[in-house]
């Protein structure tokens, strides 16, 4: 088992990566929690996974409940909150009780919400169950969920006590919900870490045939990059905001695909058309967004907007991205690299230029 510890002071957690399901119990036992845990959960998780937490943690006497959120990205939203807000309410859970997430990063994003705003605040858990919200969702403290107009617009930071990664889990994930996840992976290869980047180029087969030491070392290594960076800008005030390579256009894919796109595959579009906005707005030279693409389309990830199932117009997405969270004064940020390993945050970059490539 590996340790990664997000330093944030007196919210510092800890990411135990490789440890088991059974071991939830003891492993939250030190937390300080209330006796009542919730376990929100979505069908399929439930029936893979939640016994075994469950009793783990009833083994270490807590008292435990379990919420069903069904499965997808529209149930992210206020009403499932709401109905969160009112299984807490129903069984008395006060200040002390907690919520453990026990999913992907909708179960994440959705549970950690809940526990940010039920009573003003509770602890919660990250239990993350796929390889996306491993490296990225369940860690950092951004819970929310989405508005009918955009994605996770309504949100607060509320950081976990503590996230736990059983890595065999991976085995039973669908490999279209894996090759997602290395989308993210990707990022932080480009964001931060060049020799990281040449590692998953040059692991292709070892990673995607889930052998144990390169799936504990990608994820590790993805888990210390958002660490370092989260413990540096915990609430986006400034070199935080790198993690969003790939997201805005991203967003702006998932919303035109109303959601039913993944957000990795969305992400991995918007990762090859920020490297090339990059070239044309001469931050780096042609072979980083040759590298980016490649690398991407390797991993079995889509590369361009012929990926969704009905392309969106220019102006709709351009008018996506103004309302996303990262514009300011009407002027979308972009994340763009200048090399493998380290990109600019910038709203230095020509609309006409990001035009004549979605439109390409």
């Amino acid at each position: 088992m590996h340790t990664v510890n997000v330093p944030l002071g007196e919210r510092s957690y800890d990411i135990e990566i490789g440890m088991s399901l059974d071991q939830a119990g003891p492993q939250l036992k030190g937390l300080g929690l209330g006796q009542k845990l919730a376990v929100v959960v979505n069908p399929t998780v439930k029936e893979l996974y939640a016994k075994r937490v469950v009793e783990s943690l009833k083994a270490q006497g807590f008292m435990v409940m379990s919420i069903i959120i069904p499965d997808g990205e529209q149930y992210k939203n206020l009403d499932w909150a709401n109905a969160i807000y009112t299984a807490l309410l129903t069984n008395a859970f006060d200040r002390k009780s907690a919520i453990v997430a026990l999913g992907g990063g909708v179960i994440g994003d959705l549970a950690g919400f809940a526990a940010a705003t039920y009573m003003r605040g509770i602890p919660f858990v990250q239990v993350p169950t796929t390889l996306l919200a491993m490296v990225d969702s369940s860690v950092g403290g951004k819970t929310g969920v989405n508005h009918p107009m955009a994605k996770n617009m309504i949100g607060a930071f509320h950081q976990p006590r503590k996230v736990l990664m059983d890595l065999d889990v991976l085995r039973t994930l669908p490999k279209a919900e894996f090759l997602s996840g290395m989308a993210e992976v990707i990022k932080y290869g480009v964001i931060w870490d060049a020799d990281f980047f040449d590692y998953l180029d040059n692991n292709r087969d070892r990673i995607l045939g889930l052998d144990a030491d390169a799936l504990a070392h990608i994820i590790r290594r993805s888990c210390e990059i958002k660490a370092e960076v989260v413990g540096k800008d915990e609430r986006e005030g400034g070199l935080r905001a790198i993690l969003n390579f790939g997201h805005t256009v991203g967003h702006a894919i998932e919303k035109a695909e109303n959601y039913r796109m993944r957000h990795g595959e969305a992400v991995a579009i918007g990762m090859v058309y920020a490297s090339r906005l990059a070239h044309l707005t001469a931050l780096c030279d042609a072979t980083v967004p040759e590298r980016v693409e490649k690398l991407i389309a390797s991993y079995g990830l889509p590369t361009d907007l012929r990926a969704l199932s009905r392309k969106p117009t220019v102006q709709e997405l351009m008018d996506t991205m103004q309302i996303d969270k990262k514009a300011e004064g009407g002027r979308v940020k972009f994340v763009l690299p200048k090399k493998i390993g380290e990109v600019v945050v910038t709203k230095a970059w020509e609309e006409q230029r990001l035009r004549e490539l979605l439109a390409g």
